[in-house]
């Protein structure tokens, strides 16, 4: 079959590589209709490399439709329409009953003191597998695949994967009081679902920061408050602070992470890094502070004084410096995590077979073949051709 894998730092390449097999008798084997291309798989295309090997396939947001079975799968049959959260997550252990599948103990990798292992993510994450790929061997067919109806098309339902739990889970973290203020930050593909979740849920107020021209005006066609960070400049916090009644917004979501623009000593550090030797890199990277923080220390910023920081972006640093008499004195609660995708599925499925009130089907801007992977990659880390969302079919 044909996959996505990753050959060193931004250098990905499509191979031929061997088809799966099931191995456990509870697996099943999808053949992949749609398969997106994430935020976080560019922590992979230039930051997380030590943690990966050439010929490592990537991709985490795959839906397809049943190919095979195992002998003791008893829910899914071959024709079935799935989607595959990026948690491979077992669904009936400790942490999975309590709706914790990014924790799940079934499949924590205890080698590098992970949660759950992930699908198409890194030694640290169990090194599985992922789904940019024309096949994909799922684990737990009876608990973990999300059954999608048939009739609608693939982007109707392809982004329970990642994007829609992963936004529903910042805006339930960030407990914006009803009729309250949010600032999200970042509006890539997380950031611009989530404004569309908070306003869905409740907010009133719902501002977007970036500095994508594009991305801006994307938002703001969906009535979001918009602020452009190159604008404003060091001006931005008292403009979003006279913007919410002069005491900053009840909620901030930092959908950006750990490549936030603004931090030329992080990104120094993270290209200093990511040039040694990878068991050098990988052993620094798990004890020092590599990540760029400027999202996070604007969310500092930013949020009002008894307010919530809920974090959506992925950071890697074992040893970043917070501000912590900063966030002491403001009383601010922090909250952040993998998404537990299998969690949320019950709640944003009406929102998917019901109408579309979020605009999924709307949602990507690009649909590509994977054969145009390298160059989505490129693209899509250097913010071109307007690009936000890319689903490939493979």
């Amino acid at each position: 079959m044909k996959a996505v894998t990753w050959q060193g730092r931004r250098n990905v390449t499509v191979e031929t590589v061997p088809d799966p097999q099931i191995v456990d008798p509870t697996d099943a084997v999808i053949k992949v209709t749609t398969t997106g291309l994430c935020g976080s798989d560019l922590h992979l295309y230039e930051v997380l490399g030590p943690f990966l090997d050439a010929g490592d396939i990537l991709g985490h947001e795959p839906m397809g439709v049943v190919a095979e079975v195992g002998p003791e799968v008893r829910e899914l049959k071959v024709g079935d329409r799935v989607v595959v959260p990026f948690n491979v997550s077992c669904g009936t252990c400790f942490m999975c009953e309590r709706g914790l599948h990014s924790q799940c103990e079934t499949t924590q990798v205890h080698e590098h003191g992970s949660g759950a292992s992930l699908f198409g993510y890194t030694k640290l994450y169990g090194q599985v597998p992922g789904g940019q790929a024309e096949y994909l061997r799922v684990p737990f067919a009876d608990t973990l695949p999300i059954p999608a109806p048939e009739g609608p098309p693939d982007d109707r339902f392809v982004f329970l994967s990642d994007v829609l739990p992963t936004a529903w889970q910042a805006v339930a973290y960030a407990e914006i009081p009803p009729g309250g203020s949010v600032a999200v930050l970042g509006l890539g593909p997380i950031g611009d679902m989530c404004t569309r979740i908070a306003a869905h849920r409740g907010a009133g107020q719902v501002i977007g920061i970036d500095l994508v021209p594009a991305r801006l005006a994307r938002a703001a066609g969906h009535g979001v408050q918009v602020f452009d960070l190159s604008e404003y400049g060091d001006e931005l916090v008292d403009a979003v602070r006279s913007a919410t009644g002069g005491r900053g917004p009840d909620a901030v979501i930092d959908a950006v992470g750990m490549e936030a623009h603004g931090s030329a000593a992080a990104k120094a550090a993270q290209t200093a890094t990511g040039l040694l030797p990878d068991a050098m890199a990988s052993a620094l990277m798990k004890k020092a502070g590599v990540d760029r923080l400027g999202a996070l220390q604007l969310a500092i910023e930013l949020v009002r004084r008894g307010g919530t920081i809920s974090l959506s972006g992925v950071y890697g640093g074992a040893a970043d410096p917070l501000p912590l008499l900063t966030m002491f004195d403001k009383q601010i609660q922090l909250r952040m995590g993998q998404a537990n995708v299998r969690r949320w599925v019950d709640d944003l499925m009406p929102l998917l077979t019901d109408g579309d009130p979020l605009g999924v089907e709307g949602f990507a801007t690009h649909h590509l073949s994977l054969d145009d992977a390298p160059r989505a990659y490129a693209d899509f880390q250097a913010k071109r051709d307007n690009m936000v969302k890319v689903l490939f079919r493979p």
